[in-house]
């Protein structure tokens, strides 16, 4: 869990004048505040933001331990690499009321566009780097994913909650990176009609073969990720991610995306891996990410205006453990 690394001051004790001068210091700096601004969202290693914002390693450094030490980032070591992002106030800390506000002020502004276009290159680094492992590893999906968690481990809990899930209609699934189509069976049994969306044509591929082979004449397969669907004007009344998180540039903005996705009281499944140290995966699977702690997908769907709802663990043999996670969009939508 990505945390602060200053502890939160215990609950009713007041905010030391050394504190507050510390917290305000370190954000009393227009290039920290755009850090900030920055890792609202999304979480980045050093090297990503000495690129972003045209600095060097060492004083990317010292800004993130300026900034670490006033606890207004957090860090998280994933395998040899450690990613910041922006810290979550805890409600207990005197500081919780100022540092809601500053942040509320500083998201106020827009990133400074030198840095978007920066920005953007460093996620699309990383989304080539996901296309081209799938590209290059579809024959052998299978058996890298079966080295965290078979498909039957995870699929048979997010079935059981689909059927148990309250939609305001079955119209329409969507599935974000459906693999090689398993999930949409079930998907084509309990919708009228179902989007299979990849942004990796070699394993649409393999999930339209499936299609074709189990009979199942209600799904569209489209070649894109979640940015497509939604300029595309793509709506479900539910969405699916099945172990998908951990391979995206940026699972916020994920988030963001379904939101605009669902229609007025649709639901969000997600099955997802939680936090773990198994370095070997990234290269093995093509893993960006480590999984995530509950409260991580907590934020970002509370960020995108998802509320939660049900929430199951299962714990693998070999360590690993997968969250299966239902969220919804209000019946009273608004984008």
């Amino acid at each position: 869990m990505l945390q602060p690394r200053t502890a939160p001051l215990p609950t009713g004790q007041p905010f030391a004048s050394s504190d507050l001068a510390a917290l305000l210091k370190a954000a009393g700096d227009p290039l920290r505040l755009e850090i900030l601004r920055l890792l609202a969202r999304d979480s980045f290693g050093v090297m990503e933001l000495s690129r972003i914002f045209d600095i060097k390693q060492s004083g990317m450094s010292h800004h993130l331990k300026v900034l670490s030490n006033a606890g207004l980032v957090a860090s998280r070591r994933e395998g040899n690499s450690i990613f910041y992002r922006r810290a979550l106030p805890a409600t207990d800390s005197p500081a919780c009321a100022l540092l809601t506000s500053l942040f509320a002020t500083v998201d106020q502004a827009p990133l400074d566009e030198s840095y978007q276009q920066q920005l953007k290159g460093v996620q699309q680094e990383r989304a080539q780097a996901s296309q081209a492992f799938f590209s290059d590893n579809a024959t052998k999906f299978r058996a890298q994913q079966d080295l965290i968690a078979s498909h039957q481990v995870y699929a048979e809990a997010v079935a059981e909650l689909l059927a148990n899930t309250p939609l305001a209609a079955r119209r329409t699934a969507l599935e974000i990176g459906p693999g090689e189509g398993e999930f949409l069976q079930v998907l084509s049994s309990a919708f009228s009609e179902v989007i299979a969306l990849d942004n990796a044509a070699s394993m649409l591929d393999k999930a339209r073969v499936m299609a074709v082979t189990q009979g199942l004449g209600n799904i569209e397969f489209v070649h894109g990720d979640t940015a497509d669907a939604v300029e595309r004007g793509l709506q479900a009344d539910c969405v699916v991610i099945n172990m998908v998180l951990h391979h995206v540039p940026s699972p916020a903005h994920i988030f963001d995306h379904v939101r605009q996705l669902l229609r007025a009281g649709g639901a969000l499944l997600v099955s997802e891996l939680c936090h773990h140290q198994q370095q070997w995966a990234r290269e093995a699977c093509g893993d960006q990410w480590l999984g995530f702690e509950p409260e991580d997908l907590s934020h970002w769907a509370a960020q995108a205006g998802l509320t939660p709802g049900q929430s199951q663990y299962i714990a693998l043999r070999n360590g690993f453990q997968i969250q299966v996670r239902q969220f919804f969009l209000s019946p009273t939508r608004q984008v």
